[in-house]
Order: C-alpha cells, then structure tokens, then sequence
C-alpha cells in the first residue's frame, strides 16, 4: 500500500520553510501532493495558478511530489486522493495550539486521517510567509526566504503595485 501525504496551505509564497516541509516529507511518504487552497474568502498577493506555478518550480527533481489545488473541506480533499496523512509544519512553539486544534477538529471529520508534523530546520523556524510578503513589498531583499524563481516573482509583483 503506497503511502500518500497531503501537505495544504496557502503557499502565498512558498518560502524555504514549505520547501524543507515537502523535502522531508518526500523522504517518509511514497508520494507527497501540494495542495494549494483555493480559499476565495482569503486575500491573497497571488493567484492560485501563480501559487502552483511557484511551487511546480521548487518542487523540480522530487519526482514523488506533485502540486494540486483544493478547496472545500480539507478532509473531503484528502479522501479523494487516496491519502491518510496530513503533513503539517511547526516552526515555534505558538503554532502548536492551532495545529493541534486543526488536527483534533480533522480528527473527528475522518478518523482515518492522520496528521504528521515536520519540523522546518532551525533555519527556517521564524520563517512566514506573510513576513516574506511585507518585506517584498518594501523593496527589500528576498533570496535568503525564497527560491530565486519566487524572489523574481515577488520583486514584479510589488513593483507594479
């Protein structure tokens, strides 16, 4: 029986954080599939298919990763793809409480969905996107956060705003 994970977020962008996340989970699971959230009550700087587009970028050379997009009840999602883990990241210690609720409420949805948490390295522990989008947008520097690919896209997105 394949072993099959999902890991979901917004990826809005994808940092080195989420990188290290599907690195790591390409090396425990048979196959990892992105899910990309295509939550339409959320604000987001780019588009679902800028959002994919990032993420088949990075994720070149992990030939048992795939990117997808979702919406609707996580769970739902998972059951369709066959999976049984959700893979979560935790970077610092104030994650871990929304994490576990999530993991307890999606529990109770399915109880054959499991969730895992990976750890980022130490690195990347502080690492957000939404710190990576607000310093994007005041010009600074993104390559230490990011793919170049995503530094490029982040540098023209702000810079027609």
């Amino acid at each position: 029986m394949r072993r099959i994970a999902v890991y979901p977020g917004s990826f809005d962008p994808l940092t080195r954080g989420h990188l290290d996340i599907i690195q790591r989970a390409s090396r425990i699971f048979d196959h990892v599939i992105v899910g990309v959230s295509n939550n339409a009550s959320k604000k987001h700087v780019f588009s679902v298919s800028e959002r994919i587009e990032m993420v088949e970028e990075a994720i070149r050379g992990l030939p048992n990763v795939d990117v997808d997009t979702f919406s609707g009840l996580l769970v739902d999602y998972v059951k369709r793809k066959k999976a049984r883990v959700l893979i979560r990241g935790l970077r610092v210690v104030s994650d871990m409480d929304y994490e576990f609720q999530l993991a307890s409420f999606n529990r109770r949805l399915n109880k054959e969905v499991e969730t895992v948490f990976l750890m980022p390295d130490d690195q990347h522990t502080y690492l957000a996107s939404s710190m990576v989008r607000e310093v994007a947008r005041l010009g600074a520097a993104t390559d230490q956060f990011v793919t170049p690919f995503v530094a490029r896209r982040l540098k023209l997105k702000f810079r027609a705003k």
